[in-house]
């Protein structure tokens, strides 16, 4: 079976608890599009790991798991993040990296800080990784493949007009005293290229011959339906497609059909960086959520944005990646709460829609509201739905029925086994 999971709204849904429950069952796990802009925390028996390049079936050491030629790799964090998880005793020998996936320089890093501070209060939130620049520069046709590193005299050559050019512009367009050494650059490559040159190879290949064999495949995509490049709210979005059907290219996987999308939501809307935010909460609200359910980014550690479930936006969200399932998570989160709103309509210049618009609409968005009533039980411990307190059953059934597409897991917890099968 071919399935692929991927978050229904801004990023930071759970994707990362939900793949480490299902990757169990599944012979690959392979991660399709985005670099280390976000992460994944998984908690499980191994304690808490925030994953911010490799798949999140890493933990189970018969599954093979797939950087893919979709994805830009920055690979100074990947051998860290590599060694940190060895030092854990997580094996890591499972890991293949395509040959075709792209690197993310530091100078890629320079460049996305020097935008950011050029925009100053206009700028986009960015993570500062430099995703946007290395993605930028495969569709101008100057990037350097991972497999590069594996012939050396050529990868010299292009490094030097890389790094002629590169020098070119932050003179030219920036001004800026910053320049890049070649030979630091190199040195770089070496440094990290050496220890995961183990890693690299054709993924295609591996992935086509998986699944010709019958073998389970699981995509893993990064960040939300909101944060996609072509149908997110742009230019508050990544500089990848988050979308299931951009799976088989930025996997790498062609001649069999996807089976199974299931989309990760959360039982409320949370944000990182800048843009239109509908049903965000006053600071003075947002902050005791944010403590409770510990909405801080996994992969910049900065506070996230809280809101109101925003049925509209996910509702969108689960069409654009048309989704057979959902699972919702960090329902135990919203106990103790005395009333829940949920928006189910806009109303954008005097006229109330069910649509999700452009952004230029949606910066001129209200929210309205329908109020339903909270629970106060402990909720962490129960795994059947029919167990939930009436409120909690009837939170959940009310957003299924908003957004259209059956709720099939319910996240009570972060643990692998914090879960409701429905």
């Amino acid at each position: 079976m071919i399935t692929v999971l991927v978050g229904l709204q801004w990023g930071d849904e759970g994707k990362g608890r939900m793949v480490d429950y299902l990757a169990g069952n599944v012979d690959i796990v392979a991660r399709y599009q985005g670099g280390n802009n976000a992460g994944h925390t998984v908690v499980n028996e191994f304690g808490v790991h925030k994953l911010h390049l490799i798949p999140s079936g890493i933990f189970y050491p018969d599954v093979i798991n797939v950087l893919g030629p979709g994805m830009v790799v920055d690979i100074e964090a990947l051998v860290t993040e590599l060694d940190e998880l060895s030092s854990s005793g997580i094996d890591t020998s499972n890991v293949r990296i395509s040959d075709r996936a792209t690197i993310t320089f530091p100078f890629h890093r320079l460049e996305d800080n020097l935008e950011e501070e050029r925009l100053g209060g206009a700028a986009f939130g960015s993570t500062r990784r430099g995703i946007a620049y290395a993605y930028g520069e495969r569709y101008m046709k100057k990037s350097i493949m991972i497999g590069e590193l594996l012939y050396p005299d050529s990868l010299k050559e292009r490094i030097k007009g890389l790094v002629e050019w590169k020098n070119l512009f932050f003179e030219k367009v920036y001004g800026s005293d910053e320049k890049v050494s070649f030979e630091e650059t190199m040195n770089w490559l070496s440094k990290y290229g050496d220890k995961i040159r183990k890693h690299i190879c054709d993924t295609t290949e591996l992935m086509e011959s998986a699944a010709s064999a019958g073998k389970d495949i699981l995509f893993e995509a990064q960040l939300g339906s909101l944060r996609d490049i072509y149908f997110g709210i742009y230019p508050f979005t990544t500089s990848s497609s988050t979308l299931a059907s951009f799976a088989p290219v930025g996997g790498g996987l062609f001649n069999k059909r996807i089976d199974r999308i299931l989309g990760v939501m959360k039982s409320f809307s949370t944000c990182v960086g800048a843009g239109p935010f509908v049903t965000e909460m006053p600071e003075e609200e947002a902050g005791k959520m944010r403590e409770i359910a510990y909405e801080f980014g996994a992969s910049t550690g900065r506070p996230r944005r809280i809101g109101q479930f925003d049925a509209v936006a996910s509702r969108y969200g689960a069409r654009v990646q048309g989704v057979d399932e959902i699972a919702m998570t960090k329902l135990d989160s919203l106990s103790g709460q005395e009333n829940l709103l949920i928006c189910t309509e806009y109303e954008i210049d005097g006229k109330k829609t069910g649509d999700f618009p452009i952004s230029a609409a949606l910066q001129n968005a209200k929210p309205k509201y329908i109020e339903m009533n909270g629970w106060k039980e402990n909720i962490t411990g129960i795994r059947n739905f029919d167990k939930l307190p009436d409120e909690a059953r009837k939170y959940v059934l009310k957003i299924e029925e908003l957004v259209g597409y059956p709720i099939k897991y319910v996240s009570v917890g972060p643990e692998r086994e914090s879960l409701i099968v429905r």
